[in-house]
């Protein structure tokens, strides 16, 4: 039985998306072994007609490249779109915070107004709008104020060029500093059944500030899609090659949740990584749920499970599941 989308408010902005969202960083190419353009258009367009109004993108996922693919992707349909974006990571300057260079290009973290204000006519350009529905802070710069930047993002708001306001990979003092000054809508962090730290540390400053929450790598960049098995090899600058995460006694282990929580899989006519993402949009404080694709049938895939509801005996048998198989993985 489907129902219809879930939809949720980001923060009280007055912004409604789809409790899923399409995260792009896989369409970047950028440490994912490159892209496909035209398989990502795809991807981006299926979302889209399967219902997902949510697409989270930034300037860092191949600098620029995600964006303009997001850009073509969305030409004609921009109203069916909650389009996220980010500022934060930054090329064209050498202020702020140096992060990591990419092509030999030293990148940073900055949020000064200047730079913020240069940014967002950058994404505005290779996305083809005028206004980005959420905005969001990628990375946190220690070298300016919170105040400082958010002042910057409230009058970008006030000029009609960003309708909400987010924060991602935030310490537990940057998300108090963002509380302190006010005006923010989201965070977006890391989240899924293999990693839940978050659940001690924001998670309950986000609730009892009415903040919502977006969480990425919701499938654990693909350990939890059910499709990753034991024997999976991975090659190039693919960055999973290396990642103890996906240790083969990792993916035994989650080969064993998989059995285990197989009736419900059945139950609802789905699929293992559609049971994994509604079970973690009904994790207290978690709003929205990004999840990557890079052809249509995940995109596709992923979008359905917005569609399925669980019943509390149902939430309560996978987390059992998770506590006993995924609680001391390799990290």
């Amino acid at each position: 039985m489907s129902h219809e989308m879930l939809t949720r408010e980001i923060g009280s902005s007055g912004v409604r998306a789809s409790a899923i969202g399409l995260g792009t960083w896989a369409i970047g190419g950028w440490m994912w072994g490159g892209t496909d353009e035209a398989k990502s258009i795809a991807a981006i367009q299926a979302s889209i007609d399967e219902g997902v109004s949510l697409i989270d993108t930034a300037p860092a996922y191949g600098q620029g490249r995600a964006e303009e693919i997001v850009g073509k992707a969305i030409r004609g349909r921009r109203e069916k779109v909650v389009l996220a974006t980010k500022c934060g990571l930054v090329w064209h300057t050498t202020k702020g915070n140096h992060f990591f260079d990419y092509d030999g290009r030293p990148v940073h973290r900055y949020l000064g107004a200047e730079s913020i204000r240069h940014e967002i006519e950058q994404s505005l350009k290779r996305l083809g709008t005028d206004h980005i529905d959420h905005y969001i802070t990628h990375w946190q710069d220690p070298t300016t104020p919170v105040a400082e930047t958010m002042d910057t993002l409230k009058a970008l708001k006030a000029e009609g060029k960003i309708r909400s306001i987010g924060a991602s990979n935030l310490s537990v003092a940057e998300l108090e500093s963002y509380v302190a000054v006010g005006g923010l809508d989201a965070i977006q962090e890391e989240f899924s059944m293999v990693k839940r730290d978050i659940e001690a540390t924001l998670l309950p400053i986000a609730r009892a500030s009415g903040i919502s929450t977006l969480s990425y790598s919701s499938l654990a960049l693909g350990l939890l899609s059910g499709k990753i098995g034991p024997d999976r090899l991975f090659t190039g600058d693919d960055q999973r090659r290396d990642n103890p995460r996906f240790s083969k006694a990792n993916r035994d282990k989650v080969a064993q949740l998989m059995r285990d929580i197989a009736a419900v899989v059945r139950a609802h006519d789905a699929t293992p990584a559609q049971i994994v993402i509604a079970w973690t949009l009904q994790q207290p404080g978690i709003s929205f749920a990004l999840c990557g694709a890079r052809d249509p049938q995940q995109a596709s895939e992923n979008a359905r499970a917005g569609r399925i509801r669980l019943s509390g005996t149902e939430i309560q048998t996978i987390s059992e599941a998770v506590t006993r198989h995924l609680t001391n993985l390799d990290a």
